[in-house]
């Protein structure tokens, strides 16, 4: 398998610390309002690694945090007149609602920032400790980033670029050494939460926060360490710098990046006011089709959002679901006992294909696009075979175990109708078959547009009717 490692800008044979074992953390959110498309996207990306990782035969221990004090946070809570904690709590609630719909498996560790202050503490105390910190008397201590040699490796800047690009930001403007340095740990303000340190009562900087997390969870250096493109820097770019001073250590030998969700050529985000919640696309798509709409592009290429491109993620995602449902509803009805089988082996060969060209493409940097390709091309010979009545059973079980397997490894989950078809539908369904049987094909239509009222179709197969909620 190979990675696009941000680091070196290569695609990468993904080797791994430990043998058959994958330590894996992903940015996970800040907590103060409902998680929208963009933030979604590092969500699906990194739990499909970890799903295919897993498919691999890797044991895979994912950390993903929540970020529960923040400057965003405190406004939040002020604003309301309500407490950090409060607001912390009730958007944690609120974001398992939309994971949870988006088919997102828990993480093996889901730490809150807040439960991790002694962790972070610790690592502040040591790079203090080392020379690599300083205090900014009334404000905080910081980062020294001269201190860290290779500081912008990640990002693929340097200090005198950044220094530049301070402008009229000068070092002496706030006390700091350098305009690249960064907080460690704030001083406590008035109306804030606070912890005691040993620099006086305070709370964490954002970037400490990982950084802590990772060492407490899983350890100085991991494999994979992911989040969107807009972390590169200076989030990620910071955790190097800090917990590679304190480790002494590597932090992570992989770095994944997702790129960003687009509306009319922007990035998607809070800031530019023009996102669009999960909750708020829900209420007009299905959540497996949004999952469906993100690795329907490549995690590395932007995507854009539209309702039209959501709506032919539905589409795709529907005939997916069809094929599987049809091929499930002709095996219950064993209705193709005796199938000559002349189509198993076209059937059958693209099942193999499928499967391994499915692989091919995962192996490839996540390729899910491609992924979703094979799994379109194994319907189509699927929907050819099952029309044919040629097929065997087992031929078109395994049809339809390969697509649910396959769909499985990218969390996608198929719009297969659950509901029991009411009993009163039923009847009027048997009415209609026996009406056809007496040629009174307008009693037959009358019957038909009763259950399309019931909120139900009918179709005539060869195996049957076939009765779907509409």
């Amino acid at each position: 398998m190979k990675l696009f490692n941000t680091l070196t800008r290569y695609k990468e044979d993904f080797t791994t610390i430990e043998p058959n074992k994958v330590k894996m953390y992903a940015c996970g959110p800040t907590v103060y309002n409902y998680f929208h498309l963009g933030n979604a996207r590092p969500f699906v990306t990194f739990d499909t690694l970890r799903r295919y990782l897993e498919y691999k035969g890797y044991e895979v221990e994912f950390c993903q945090n929540f970020t529960d004090i923040d400057d965003k946070m405190i406004k939040r809570a002020n604003e309301e007149g309500v407490t950090v904690k409060d607001i912390a709590d009730r958007y944690i609630k609120e974001y398992y609602v939309d994971a949870d719909g988006l088919n997102c498996k828990r993480p093996t560790y889901q730490p809150k920032a807040t439960e991790s202050i002694g962790a972070i503490i610790g690592i502040v105390k040591k790079l203090y400790d080392n020379g690599v910190a300083y205090v900014i008397e009334g404000d905080g201590v910081y980062y020294d980033v001269t201190k860290k040699e290779d500081y912008g490796k990640l990002s693929h800047y340097n200090l005198d670029e950044l220094n530049a690009g301070g402008g009229e930001r000068h070092a002496s403007f706030d006390g700091k050494r350098n305009p690249g340095d960064f907080a460690l740990w704030k001083f406590k303000k008035e109306g804030e939460p606070s912890w005691n340190s040993p620099w006086g009562e305070g709370r964490p900087g954002w970037h400490i926060e990982c950084s802590a997390m990772i060492k407490k969870h899983l350890g100085d250096t991991i494999d994979i360490h992911g989040g969107g493109q807009d972390l590169i820097f200076p989030h990620h770019e910071n955790e190097i710098a800090q917990s590679e001073a304190a480790n002494g250590c590597t932090l992570a030998n992989f770095w994944v990046h997702n790129a960003f969700v687009n509306v009319d050529g922007e990035k998607m985000s809070k800031s530019l006011g023009n996102f669009f919640t999960i909750r708020d696309i829900v209420a007009h798509f299905p959540y497996a089709v949004i999952r469906f709409f993100i690795l329907s592009g490549h995690y590395r290429m932007p995507i854009n959002f539209s309702d039209e491109l959501l709506r032919a993620s539905q589409t795709g995602l529907q005939r997916i679901s069809t094929c599987v449902n049809n091929i499930k509803f002709t095996l219950d009805k064993n209705a193709v006992a005796n199938n000559s089988g002349e189509a198993d082996s076209e059937l059958v060969e693209a099942v193999k294909v499928a499967g391994e060209s499915f692989v091919a493409h995962m192996d490839d940097d996540l390729n899910t696009a491609d992924a979703i390709t094979d799994i379109y091309n194994l319907v189509k010979i699927a929907n050819t075979a099952l029309a044919s009545n040629k097929a065997s059973a087992e031929a078109l079980k395994a049809a339809h175990d390969k697509l649910v397997e396959l769909t499985g490894v990218l969390g996608i989950e198929l719009l297969v109708e659950k509901e029991e078809i009411p009993e009163e539908v039923m009847n009027l369904v048997n009415q209609r078959v026996a009406a056809k049987k007496e040629k009174n094909f307008a009693e037959a239509d009358r019957i038909r547009d009763l259950i399309t009222a019931m909120g139900y179709s009918v179709k005539d197969t060869p195996q049957g009717p076939q009765v779907e909620k509409l």
